[in-house]
């Protein structure tokens, strides 16, 4: 027996809509931000979905002053052809992030790469999704960003001075196995939502992935009061490198991000590379660019390891499940939540009952 219930997208895009609206949020935002919500949750990504998106902004967001409805941005470096920096004047991180995306692409059918940087913007939730996008459209795509609050403790250290600094690689493969490349990860052990996610659902955290208040390793969420970087050094090595990113961009302090009398806000930065920009012709029997990313593929899982996984597969499976449902997916304790939501403004037909079990 599955452990979803399939909700229509229809009725979680009016919801979430609705939810957005409701904190002051533009028509046009309050869509952005549900379909990439939507999309979150189609790809299996549970601890990005709508919950999280309206918990952050519950705590970080426009209820505290560190997102600003209907904010606009702002170019304020474009010096560089292929470059632009923007100033997002704290608006909701998920428009900026779409935004930001589709000017990369532009940027790289004329230059061959885009990038631009982003300071005094609010979360844009699940990175590999902005990847996915540009990769399905054809593009080489990467972001990163820095988090609104320090959670993780550094290597061999005990206060928490890093964000969960997450890193995200889309690559357009899916003409040589079906699916884009992606990958993406948090570069602590798992996710702040991840937390969220096993304490709504009553289970443990794996170990060495989080301390308690007095610096010991626990696996009970409850218990969570700074996380762990993924790979001990390496991990850290690669959170350091998006604390790094934002301060040439002009972040703030890591411990005081998220704090009162502080800049609350996070820097993004997105990067978009066109394939022919890295094409030297020189490809396996002079087979085409894919064709040749096949072929490595192909040696990478072949000599045995056949059973081994690609990045981004599981979430290419799950999004085949969530076609064949007709619907998305959630648990019953994540309904309970968006039936909380959907109380709180007016919209009726958020009971479990109304939620068919997945097939």
């Amino acid at each position: 027996m599955s452990e979803f219930h399939v909700v229509p997208a229809d009725k979680h895009d009016i919801l979430v809509k609705a939810a957005y609206q409701a904190r002051g949020y533009g028509a046009d935002e309050a869509a952005i931000a549900a379909e990439v919500c939507a999309d979150a949750t189609r790809y299996g990504i549970r601890t990005h979905n709508a919950l999280k998106a309206l918990h952050l902004d519950h705590l970080f967001g426009s209820a505290t002053g560190g997102c600003k409805p209907g904010a606009e941005i702002e170019v304020i470096n474009s010096r560089f052809k292929a470059s632009e920096v923007w100033n997002a004047n704290k608006k909701l991180g998920q428009a900026v992030a779409v935004a930001a995306m589709d000017r990369c692409m532009e940027l790289a059918d004329e230059y061959g790469v885009g990038q631009v940087a982003v300071d005094d913007a609010f979360h844009y939730l699940w990175g590999g999704g902005y990847v996915m996008k540009a990769a399905e459209k054809g593009y080489i795509a990467y972001t990163n960003c820095t988090s609104t609050l320090a959670e993780v403790v550094p290597f061999f250290g005990k206060h928490p001075t890093l964000g969960t600094n997450p890193h995200s690689w889309g690559f357009p493969t899916q003409e040589a196995n079906g699916f884009p490349i992606v990958i993406d990860w948090a570069t602590s052990t798992v996710a702040m939502g991840r937390v969220q996610q096993l304490k709504r659902e009553g289970k443990p955290l794996p170990p060495g992935a989080a301390v308690d208040k007095d610096g010991n390793e626990t696996l009970d969420p409850n218990k969570v009061a700074a996380l762990l970087p993924f790979g001990a050094h390496k991990g850290y090595g690669m959170a350091l490198i998006n604390e790094i990113v934002g301060g040439y961009i002009g972040g703030s302090l890591p411990t005081q991000r998220g704090r009162e009398g502080a800049k609350t806000t996070t820097c993004f930065y997105f990067q978009v590379i066109h394939p022919d920009a890295w094409s030297s012709g020189q490809f396996v029997g002079g087979a085409s660019q894919i064709a040749n990313v096949k072929t490595v593929l192909d040696d990478i899982l072949d000599h045995g390891n056949e059973n081994c996984l690609l990045p981004g597969e599981l979430e290419a499976r799950f999004r085949k499940r969530t076609d064949a449902s007709g619907g998305l997916l959630f648990s019953a304790a994540e309904i309970a939540e968006f039936k909380e939501l959907a109380d709180e403004v007016g919209i009726s037909g958020w009971e479990l009952e109304n939620f068919p079990e997945e097939a």
